[in-house]
């Protein structure tokens, strides 16, 4: 990956999962890393396997939800390293649960980081990127970013927003200032701890959609990294993450929305008492 020698990266949500493994490559093909999580204790260890890799990575403690701590994160980088190269905007959390069930608080959560984030890192280092005439921002959105799935659409709401900004964002640029790229990524299922770490609407939902996820995530978190790191260096506007990603986009793009009654089916019936006509009230939490 010479594409990344010497270049500064920057990588948001790296305690864990796809941005510890970003991480600890791109530290690996040459990069100067800066990484940054609201978890400090697990980033150590990212910048501990970043260190083992050959780099010496910027640390930061930061609520990607909050434009403020965003700039100030990208004024340090830039104070450290001189200037900016890449961003991954990677940082995000799930929820589960219908829109019956779920209280508005868990939609804004989701979105307040898995969208705001992504927004935020953006606006934070756009300037640092446009100014390095080689830039690029990578976004992670999700396959439930190019689709919706009962129980996820606090999750697909964020993902298909990220979706949508980031392909508006390339366009602008394309127009504006053609040297930065700009790259959408849709991970299917990936072998981390988002599931576990998920909150939900009830205790049976979320049992029932972590055992679905161990089954149906083929992706590890190293093998996801690598993808993104070798889509982004060849300039991708989207990056599919997984066969099943590549899977389900050909689908969607195939089916339309003819692709909702199906789906709804099969969900509908490996968690039926979260679907019934007689299940929780609105609002309640199992």
């Amino acid at each position: 990956m010479k594409a990344y020698q010497g270049k500064v990266a920057v990588v948001t949500g790296a305690a864990a999962g796809m941005g510890q493994s970003m991480a600890v490559l791109l530290a690996r093909y040459g990069a100067e890393v800066a990484i940054c999580d609201v978890h400090p204790e697990r980033l150590q260890d990212t910048a501990m396997s970043c260190r083992e890799a050959g780099a010496e990575p910027l640390v930061a403690v930061v609520d990607v939800s909050e434009l403020g701590a965003m700039s100030d994160f990208a004024a340090d980088v830039v104070a450290r390293f001189g200037r900016v190269d890449y961003v991954f905007n990677n940082a995000g959390i799930a929820f589960s649960g219908t829109f019956e069930q779920s209280e508005i608080k868990d939609l804004e959560r989701v979105m307040n980081i898995d969208y705001w984030g992504v927004v935020n890192g953006t606006r934070a280092f756009l300037p640092h990127l446009i100014a390095s005439t080689d830039g690029h921002v990578v976004n992670t959105s999700s396959v439930f970013g190019l689709f919706g799935v009962p129980s996820q659409g606090a999750y697909s709401a964020a993902k298909f927003a990220v979706r949508g900004f980031t392909e508006s964002l390339r366009q602008e640029m394309l127009l504006t200032h053609p040297s930065l790229k700009v790259s959408c990524v849709h991970p299917g299922g990936i072998r981390t701890d988002i599931a576990r770490n998920a909150t939900s609407a009830g205790d049976e939902l979320e049992e029932r959609l972590i055992n679905l996820f161990d089954k149906i995530a083929v992706t590890s978190a190293d093998r996801a990294a690598r993808v993104i790191l070798r889509g982004a260096a060849r300039g991708r506007a989207k990056i599919l993450v997984g066969p099943d990603a590549v899977l389900m986009d050909a689908a969607v793009r195939f089916l339309g929305s003819s692709y909702q009654r199906p789906l709804a089916w099969t969900i509908g019936r490996l968690v039926p008492t979260w679907f019934s006509t007689d299940g929780p009230e609105p609002g309640s939490r199992g």
